[in-house]
């Protein structure tokens, strides 16, 4: 994009000037990140120009929602640039652009877990007056995806949780995972598949029963906290039910789409999954016995749990045009939107009251489900190297269920390896 637009550079002069009005938030212990330029919600009012953002492959989100502003006019228009076909090629694309301070994107789409990354960088403008004045209008737990050193770092777009879906005609409604395994471990028919491949979907699974059970991998302040008797009780879980059969051995091969193809061919009761494949079930012959619940709690005296995913929009610091870039974030923000998106292709919206909404819970009846999901979901680890402390949890994870190493020698190896991966920062 062209950097000599006239009402860019007063955009860019009037945010540099709001920023350096009011320090930032007490940062929590630990969590460090520069000063920089706050974006400011009045700065989309007489904003001209084109807005481009960049992100992931499109499967008609942005498509829409490019076009839709568009035909508002009023001197604005937005382009969608795809810069990867999955989110690590997506990150490894965009990191090339930040890295060599480019302005090609004004916008980026930014997967949960980049937040902390790109906030120690310097390579976003901070958002904290943009989301407080939507605070009351987004689910809580949407926030702590773009929070970071006491700073907000892009604004929720589209949010998930896992929930599990189960064959009625099977099994019965899930209660706590402890229940679930020893359901599953019953007969084949009754198994569990999910996600155990060495890979991010892995990390979410052992975060998601972490969690409930009470666990941590690291603290406010830094510290990691993942050699715990919750972390040994969760991979003691998941190895025996490995072990026992409760959970399908194929899956230490198997992504999202993989574990999602087993269970719709019936060799499954039980199936950890985002909502997006409801509406894939629901075209098998799984459909029609298949329901949808809340991932449950550990066992008895723990309390459900969810890992937080989805994509935000954030600012680029170098953007050339950030008041468009406001105004587009306005928009794809706001409840008309936000409904359009969940209608069409079920993303999970950010705006709380669509949860409620009559005719969006016609279409998509797992939405009090997942309603329930998202309301007791927590972030993933915020680490500036979370791409190293992910790796972490995934490799050791894996060693253990798959019978490599045992319980004890692995929770010790995946702390060892979760300090070395924060010591890099």
């Amino acid at each position: 994009m062209p950097s000599s637009r006239p009402w860019a550079a007063v955009a860019v002069a009037a945010l540099a000037l709001s920023g350096c009005a009011s320090p930032p938030p007490a940062a929590p212990p630990g969590e460090h990140a520069p000063q920089v330029t706050v974006a400011e919600p009045g700065s989309a009012r007489g904003a001209r120009g084109e807005v481009t953002l960049c992100g992931i492959r499109d499967t008609g989100v942005f498509e829409n929602l490019t076009q839709e502003f568009n035909a508002r006019g009023g001197g604005l228009s937005a382009r969608y640039v795809e810069i990867g076909q999955d989110t690590d090629s997506t990150r490894a694309q965009a990191l090339q652009r930040l890295e060599g301070g480019s302005s090609e994107c004004d916008l980026y789409l930014t997967d949960v877990t980049w937040t902390s990354e790109w906030a120690t960088q310097g390579w976003l403008l901070d958002h904290s007056r943009l989301t407080e004045r939507h605070r009351d209008e987004l689910m809580p737990s949407t926030l702590e995806t773009v929070r970071y050193a006491g700073r907000d770092w892009g604004v929720p777009f589209y949010i998930n949780a896992g929930l599990l879906f189960y064959r009625a005609d099977r099994v019965p409604p899930p209660t706590t995972w402890r229940e679930v395994y020893a359901q599953a471990g019953q007969d084949r028919s009754k198994r569990v598949q999910m996600q155990a491949k060495r890979y991010e979907g892995l990390t979410a699974n052992f975060l998601e029963l972490l969690y409930s059970a009470g666990g941590s991998v690291i603290d406010d302040s830094g510290r990691v906290t993942v050699d715990s008797p919750q972390t040994r009780a969760v991979l003691r879980l998941m190895a025996q039910g490995m072990d026992s059969g409760a959970i399908d051995r194929a899956c230490l091969s198997y992504d999202e789409d993989y574990a999602r193809r087993a269970y719709e061919s019936g060799a499954a009761g039980y199936l950890r999954q985002w909502p997006s494949a409801h509406k894939l079930i629901s075209e098998t012959s799984a459909g029609p016995v298949t329901r949808a619940a809340a991932l449950p709690a550990f066992d008895e005296g723990s309390r459900p749990a969810a890992v937080l995913g989805g994509w935000n929009l954030a600012i680029a610091a170098k953007s050339d045009n950030p008041g468009a870039a406001v105004a587009l974030i306005d928009y794809a923000t706001s409840a008309e939107f936000q409904k359009k998106m969940v209608l069409r292709t079920a993303q999970a919206p950010v705006f709380a009251a669509l949860y409620d909404d009559p005719e969006v819970r016609a279409e998509l009846p797992f939405i009090p489900q997942l309603k329930e999901s998202l309301l007791h979901a927590k972030p993933r680890p915020r680490s500036p190297v979370y791409a190293q402390v992910s790796r972490a949890i995934y490799d050791n994870a894996y060693e253990v269920i798959s019978g490599q190493t045992d319980v004890e020698s692995g929770v010790r190896e995946l702390a060892a390896d979760v300090e070395s991966a924060q010591e890099t920062f």
